[in-house]
Formats: structure tokens, C-alpha cells, sequence
């Protein structure tokens, strides 16, 4: 069960990233297969489809989400600078319990680490991107 409510997590967020460069079709049968909880016979009724071809439209789009993210990496690259936002959140609350300036100090290293992001992606000082 809990692999399946990882895959369903992973197939929604991958969504939000990547959801506008899929076709049409496929767009509508992932929000009507994840977001609405239809089984692939009442897509089929709905859309006039046979299950087989929603169970492949499916297919091919779940792989172009994953084929998306292997390439531009965008998931990825949210979720770890979240898990770094939320240490970042843990060291302000450190800081705010105990007056630990060094938490505090730590917290803003991250901060300004974040906010330069990763080497080559056109962000200058401030994580604000440079002109060119």
C-alpha cells in the first residue's frame, strides 16, 4: 500500500513540474485517474476509449513524466531544497529556544547558499539571475 501511495505521490508531483508538456489527452486522463480517483473502465465510459487504450495512454504519459525529470531534474532539485529549507527552519527554532547564535549563523550560511543555487545555472549574488 505504501508503495502505491508513493507512486501516486511521485505521479502527482512529477505532474505540477511537468503536467503542460503533455498532450491534452494525457493531461485529462492523469487528473481524472489521480485527482479524481477514476478506475480505467470509467475513464474508458467517459472518454468513449477502450480500457486498454486508457491503461496505455497512462502508460506512455507516467514515462514521459519520468523521461521530463531524468532530463531537466526539476523534482529533484525541489525536494532537496526544501529538505535544506526545512533544516534551515530547525536551526531558526533552535535558535529562537536556546539563543544559539551559531544556530543562527548556520541557518544563514544555508540561506545564502540556496539563494546562490548550484554552480551553472545562471543565478548571480542573491540568486538572482545574471544578465547576458
Amino acid at each position: 500500500m505504501a508503495n502505491l501511495l508513493d507512486r501516486m505521490t511521485r505521479i502527482g508531483r512529477l505532474y505540477d513540474f511537468y503536467g503542460p508538456l503533455l498532450t491534452p489527452k494525457q493531461r485529462q486522463w492523469l487528473e481524472l485517474h489521480y485527482h479524481h480517483d477514476l478506475s480505467l473502465g470509467e475513464i474508458a465510459a467517459l472518454c468513449q476509449v477502450s480500457r486498454q487504450a486508457v491503461y496505455d495512454g497512462l502508460q506512455r504519459a507516467e514515462r514521459a513524466l519520468e523521461e521530463y525529470e531524468a532530463r531537466l531534474g526539476y523534482l529533484e532539485r525541489y525536494l532537496r531544497e526544501r529538505e535544506q529549507l526545512e533544516e534551515v527552519a530547525r536551526r531558526l527554532s533552535t535558535f529562537k529556544e536556546s539563543g544559539s547564535w551559531q544556530e543562527f549563523e548556520k541557518a544563514l550560511q544555508q540561506l545564502e547558499q540556496l539563494l546562490e543555487g548550484p554552480p551553472g545555472d545562471g543565478r548571480g549574488q542573491g540568486g538572482r539571475r545574471s544578465a547576458v
